[in-house]
């Protein structure tokens, strides 16, 4: 296995192959799940769809990250796997009109750009090769293709090989920097049949998408597990029409696993040039400190969104402004349920900037709660 492994090596091969390869070819090859015409919203729902409160919260987000850094007269804002553009939309929607004149928005996906998409967004397959603002990633990296790994009956960890039908069975054992990452990350005991899913893709893909943050944030935000509670039989499973399905490397469903986070807090940026060459340089490695990973949950009572009912008054006062808080309270109260999106996990990566999401770190100017929002706790 290597890193420089393409679509293009596996086009029309339908054998046993990692799912790794398998994946990136049902995904994102020609004709492949993410470049269907009706997007990913048509077969499941993240935050971003669950309401535009999470949208307003971003936005709050980019205000604090504009705040640090001393208002630009250019304030970028990446939305990394954009779908079809629904969030960087919201965002811009929910920015003060002082803050919007001076962003510089970016939608990154592998689709075509949706038609009508807000002129002011620029719709690219690639990150810009610098950012100065904020770079959010939400639900990215889980579909950033991994391969999966099983125990043997000698208790030897082998690659998994899956067939375009779905049909597994066991490749070599894993050797080099995947057994390493392994060993690191998520060790596996000499019990037959427990698997695992090797994140060094997803390290390394961070680590890049965080090298071109020049100052400011970098955001992941995603179904998240961390070492010392890694499930027994890996993460990896499908979506399909809004369900949970067999993962199947057809192009017909999602396929996706949830991250390792702690270990892509500590991957290395790697820092590129302008003319696109990757570079390590010790002054990014010393910017590149207070990775900090928080719950969906603390991160949005942070942001002013916590779930909070309106106050009962309101009803008699003024009610169609209890009503509206009232269904704005229930859409905040899903975006943080424990057991439900409140449990993802937010990866943050400040660059050359406080954290914006310390206590204390509101900007003066930063996005506040809507005279319809409900109130904070």
């Amino acid at each position: 296995m290597t890193d420089e492994t393409t679509v293009e090596d596996f086009r029309g091969n339908s054998g046993p192959r990692g799912w790794r390869a398998a994946a990136e070819t049902a995904l994102y090859g020609p004709g492949g799940f993410y470049r269907r015409p009706e997007g990913p919203a048509g077969h499941f729902r993240t935050s971003v769809h669950a309401s535009p409160l999470f949208a307003r919260a971003v936005a709050g987000l980019l205000c604090r990250v504009d705040g640090a850094l001393g208002r630009p007269a250019v304030l970028d804002f990446v939305d990394m796997g954009a779908g079809r553009g629904e969030l960087v939309t919201g965002v811009l929607a929910a920015l003060p009109a002082d803050v919007a004149a001076r962003v510089r928005a970016y939608a990154v996906d592998v689709a075509d750009r949706p038609a009508g998409l807000d002129a002011r967004i620029t719709w690219l397959r690639e990150l810009p090769d610098e950012v100065s603002g904020l770079l959010f990633a939400n639900e990215w990296l889980d579909n950033v293709p991994v391969d999966v790994v099983e125990v043997d009956s000698a208790g030897v960890p082998r690659l998994v090989l899956v067939t375009e039908d779905g049909s597994e069975r066991l490749g070599e054992p894993v050797t080099g920097e995947e057994a390493g990452w392994l060993a690191r990350w998520w060790p596996l005991p000499a019990e037959e049949g427990l698997r695992a899913e090797i994140g060094l893709p997803r390290d390394r893909a961070w680590g890049a998408a965080v090298g071109r943050v020049v100052r400011g944030l970098a955001v992941a935000v995603d179904y998240a597990h961390t070492a010392g509670a890694r499930p027994p039989f890996g993460t990896l499973t499908g979506f399909r029409e809004g369900r949970e399905t067999a993962p199947v490397p057809d192009g017909s469903c999602d396929i996706t696993a949830h991250v390792a986070l702690d270990a892509c807090a500590v991957a290395p940026a790697t820092p590129r040039t302008p003319s696109g060459t990757a570079r390590e340089t010790g002054e990014r490695a010393r910017e590149l400190s207070g990775a900090r990973l928080l719950t969906q949950r603390a991160a949005l009572h942070a942001l002013g969104l916590t779930g909070a009912r309106p106050a009962l008054a309101l009803a008699s006062t003024d009610p169609a402004a209890y009503v509206r808080a009232l269904a704005s309270a229930g859409e905040a109260a899903e975006l943080t349920a424990p057991g439900g999106l409140g449990d993802f996990g937010w990866l943050l990566q400040p660059v050359g900037i406080p954290d914006p999401l310390e206590p204390g770190a509101l900007q003066p100017g930063a996005l506040q709660p809507g005279p319809e929002d409900p109130p904070g706790r």
